[in-house]
């Protein structure tokens, strides 16, 4: 199976000498196409330090992130903006919609920066959305939605372009638990249907008992990493749990 993404000996330090947060501490690993990948951690754990640099959010400071053969630590400029529109797909927790923009013009609109023709536009709009079951809210706004239809416009967004690989930063916690699951549902279809890679980053164990392998960082460094394999979603929520536990996290923090 292809590599789509490699993190090599990445660091990522904050503040200068006198002060200095060494927030991703050579952290390596591999992520194969048509995976679905949890990163767990307590809160200052590095988690999402690590998320925002293979999201190209934040520089590295130290070290190699290989997409589908692109080292893209060494992009720059309108290169880098460009591996980032064309290459990565976004879903964030507050969903990140313009509200000026109706849900079909929010999903269309990277594909109308890439200059496709409307025609072309309006077929793979349609087809999404169908697939994720949110036909009827093309030409509403967001304001006019719920947050579990908003996730799934952000959903939508985020696989039009057919991305290498989708990184989700907490994409359930701004839902309640019906719409929670719903989304999860919605990511099972792009992972195993569409063959979407997804990175998620969550504290929460129902939402990563979703993925098929995780890594749990621990100031900075792998701790810990599970694989589903053939364990049934509860299996492996409470495999979660136990690594949790370890990390020395309340359970009340993670359920």
């Amino acid at each position: 199976m292809d590599t789509v993404l490699e993190v090599k000996n990445l660091e990522k330090y904050y503040g200068n000498k006198s002060n200095l947060t060494k927030a991703i501490d050579d952290i390596s690993f591999k992520v194969d196409e048509g995976e679905f990948v949890g990163i767990m951690g307590a809160s200052g754990s590095g988690k999402t330090t690590l998320l925002n640099t293979i999201s190209t959010i934040d520089r590295v400071t130290a070290g190699n992130i290989i997409i589908k053969g692109k080292d893209i630590t060494k992009l720059k400029g309108n290169h880098l903006n460009k591996f980032r529109r064309e290459e990565l797909g976004f879903i964030f927790q507050d969903f990140n919609l313009l509200d000026t923009l109706t849900s079909y013009e929010n999903i269309a609109l990277a594909l109308t920066i890439q200059k496709e023709s409307p025609k072309e536009i309006e077929e793979k709009v349609k087809d999404i959305a169908k697939k994720l079951e949110i036909e009827d809210i093309l030409n509403k706004y967001p304001y006019q939605i719920s947050g579990g239809q908003k996730q799934r416009v952000a959903s939508a967004r985020a696989i039009i372009t057919n991305p290498k690989i989708v990184l989700a930063d907490e994409p359930t916690g701004a839902l309640d638990s019906k719409s929670a699951k719903k989304l999860l549902e919605n990511f099972e279809y792009l992972n195993k249907e569409l063959r979407a890679t997804i990175l998620m980053v969550t504290h929460d164990a129902f939402t990563a008992s979703y993925a098929d392998r995780i890594l749990f960082i621990k100031d900075g460094k792998i701790f810990n990493e599970i694989i589903k394999g053939k364990d049934s979603r509860k299996e492996f929520f409470e495999k979660i749990i136990e690594v949790v536990t370890l990390l020395g996290g309340e359970l009340n923090d993670v359920i």
